[in-house]
């Protein structure tokens, strides 16, 4: 007989209860807490915000601002649920333009933290302090009351977060470790300061050890625009190829409204899609619009590259509805399809329209085209002149083979050079280094896990086809030096390819191989680091739009590379002496010397180029940037034009040198150790000849 279900009885949940379950719906994380603390103070004026972070946000979450402040007549009921300075009616939502508006955030955060807040306005004589916890004031310490504490201050508010989510060990054991929130701490910071350009942002990360020592990680001056703060923040790769895109007040409805965007034209190439999306001056997303800048991109970006995208779109407020997400992630605005597809077509036609100005240096298909990678290995099965066999059988029993399939190779065959006095390598050094004689590069034992991680990603991108082309190439000659133009020969097909491209992908596989354990080349006389920098900032193309000057710039550069000095030389093998000189920097390949005159752009673009705010992504762009140094191409900017004898003859020489290096020692090793990527065919890998087309051609005349 089954047993009978009782009716549960309704029972009304503690208030506690109540406010611990609302505080988990607006704070998911340390992240999702300084949003709330972010644009608090936006709402009050500030001009100057200063975030302070210690162990991802979870034991110390700070925020000080210069903002209006808070009275201290408002105080005590500063963290109750559903306290606001915003609204007075339900219809004050029609015409919001402040961040906050509900009065939960502090509420939610007192529930799961122990919250602290120092704050002064300018008609107070002084400022006071109050502790809070589930919503009300209490003691700062036993024994005391929880009464507001006058104290020093300055003029605005310093808000404090200690022990996020000490009374929720299940959402504390959920989150990820103080990495990886941190690094969603400084991207919320980073979309605010982008937004925001006007503002001075600065965000640091505090260490058990050196409390109060650390060095910011984000800061922005503020005054700045835009385009000046995503170059600070981004890099100035990223901001030379940013496309402004401005829909003023589109009548796509009755109302009226405004978009302006910041998107990253086809040069720029990331893994993921950067978006930035303000609506109201509100960081919110948004999967339509996403969809939307995807959708816009899909026909210009290689597949797996990502653009930049940065949009800010105002609204009339009571066409907009803030109020359908407990943390304000996501809003809902009328007429939002025919919004979207107005902006897209605008973003479209701005992208045609700087794609259709640009110039490329392009070189001119012979017969053939690029690489043909619909089949990998097949030395002896080629394509044949119309129905004629390749081969046949002679009387004899042997196998006849034609002309136009012969393969035509030797060591001893004269190269392009050798058809040029003017260019023609040292007599001494004629051979080529036989690929015996190179040194075998030995990969470094290491058990980090980012740099596993890009070993294998070198790995999951090797391409067969064009394995087979490098490894088994003869190499022709250099066809075009300024273009860095080389041509190579593989069994019946003659290859354009872009030396320098490949050098750089080959030097950045090669120093991720000996990481950690690079062999050194020591500079006599050390030259001083500052000195270098300011040298390639004073040469840099964007330095004139620069919002610091050429001292300010070099020192931020500076302080960053000298206060990571120990990293460098332990895992990269750049020594810089306490006093600033540049002692060692590491040795890629025996014999190949680097091109000494870029050391000061190579130091110089450690400093912004570099990602030093994750272990992989630090380790990644430094060895791009190492290899980027090694990459056999002149720095023209670093060479002022030679009018005289003497200096025509100078270049000849290095000229020379720098030829001989990658035919005889660049090449050889690259045959051997490159691991070439698919991205090469894009570009850098053309085919412009292949003998049977040639002897179709010539059987036509």
């Amino acid at each position: 007989m089954a047993t009978e279900i009782l009716p549960a009885t309704i029972r009304r949940l503690e208030e506690s209860l109540i406010n611990r379950i609302a505080a988990g719906e607006i704070i998911h994380r340390p992240a999702s807490a300084l949003k709330e603390l972010l644009e608090n103070a936006l709402d009050a004026g500030a001009t100057s915000i200063k975030v302070t972070v210690k162990d991802g946000g979870l034991k110390l979450l700070q925020i000080q601002d210069n903002g209006s402040g808070i009275r201290k007549a408002d105080l005590p009921i500063l963290c109750e649920r559903f306290t606001t300075s915003k609204l007075s009616t339900f219809q004050d939502i029609s015409s919001l333009t402040t961040y906050g508006f509900r009065g939960e955030a502090l509420a939610s955060i007192s529930h799961v933290a122990h919250l602290s807040v120092v704050t002064k306005t300018r008609s107070e004589s002084c400022a006071w302090r109050a502790c809070y916890a589930d919503g009300v004031l209490t003691p700062p310490k036993p024994g005391q009351t929880a009464d507001p504490k006058p104290c020093a201050g300055n003029d605005g508010t310093l808000l404090t977060v200690e022990d996020l989510f000490y009374n929720t060990p299940t959402r504390l054991a959920a989150l990820r470790s103080g990495a990886d929130e941190y690094k969603r701490i400084l991207d919320v910071v980073t979309h605010y300061a982008v937004h925001n350009s006007s503002i001075s942002f600065q965000c640091k990360k505090v260490h058990f050890i050196l409390v109060g020592q650390a060095q910011a990680d984000v800061t922005t001056p503020g005054g700045s625009s835009v385009v000046q703060t995503v170059g600070l923040l981004y890099g100035n790769t990223l901001s030379k190829d940013l496309i402004t895109v401005t829909v003023d007040k589109t009548k796509v409805t009755e109302s009226l409204w405004r978009a302006d965007a910041l998107i990253s034209n086809a040069n720029h190439q990331s893994k993921k899609l950067v978006l930035l999306l303000f609506i109201n001056n509100r960081l919110v997303d948004s999967s339509r619009v996403r969809r939307a800048v995807e959708g816009v991109y899909a026909g210009i970006l290689p597949k797996g590259a990502s653009p930049f995208v940065y949009l800010s779109l105002l609204l009339d407020p009571k066409d907009v509805d803030p109020n359908v997400h407990p943390t304000k992630k996501e809003v809902h605005f009328l007429n939002e399809e025919a919004i979207i597809e107005c902006i897209s077509d605008h973003m479209q036609s701005a992208l045609v329209k700087q794609s259709s100005s640009r110039t490329f240096e392009t070189q001119t298909l012979l017969t053939g085209g690029a690489v043909d990678t619909s089949a990998s290995k097949r030395p002896t099965k080629r394509r044949k002149l119309d129905d004629e066999p390749e081969e046949e059988a002679t009387q004899d029993g042997t196998k006849k083979v034609y002309s136009q399939y012969k393969v035509r190779t030797s060591l001893q065959d004269r190269t392009l050079d050798s058809w040029m006095p003017v260019v023609q390598s040292d007599p001494s050094k004629e051979d080529a280094v036989p690929l015996s004689r190179i040194k075998e590069i030995k990969e470094t034992a290491c058990r980090l896990t980012s740099i596993s991680e890009l070993r294998a990603e070198v790995l999951e991108n090797r391409h067969t086809a064009l394995c087979e082309i490098l490894e088994n190439h003869t190499f022709v000659g250099i066809a075009d030096y300024p273009r860095c133009l080389s041509l190579l020969q593989h069994e019946v097909k003659l290859y354009l390819v872009n030396h320098a491209a490949l050098a750089e992908e080959f030097f950045y596989q090669i120093a991720l191989r000996q990481f950690g354990n690079f062999h050194r080349i020591k500079l006599e006389p050390a030259p001083p680091l500052r000195e270098l920098i300011k040298l390639a900032v004073a040469a840099d193309e964007t330095f004139p739009n620069s919002t610091m000057d050429l001292e300010t710039s070099t020192t931020a550069i500076y302080e960053i590379l000298m206060a990571r000095s120990e990293m460098l030389d332990e895992y990269f093998a750049v020594k810089l002496d306490e006093d600033g000189f540049v002692r060692e920097i590491p040795l890629l390949l025996r014999d190949y010397k680097p091109n000494l005159d870029k050391l000061p752009l190579f130091l110089m673009r450690l400093g912004p180029q570099v990602d030093w705010l994750s272990e992989k992504g630090c380790f990644e762009t430094t060895l791009r940037e190492l290899a980027f140094f090694y990459t056999p191409d002149m720095p023209a900017f670093l060479f002022p034009k030679q009018t005289s004898d003497e200096g025509k003859q100078e270049m000849t020489i290095a000229e020379k040198a720098s030829r001989w290096q990658i035919q005889h020692i660049f090449f050889p090793a690259m045959r051997k150790y490159l691991v070439p990527p698919k991205a090469l065919l894009e570009r850098d890998v053309v085919q412009v000849a292949n003998l049977p087309d040639l002897y179709r051609v010539f059987e036509r005349c």
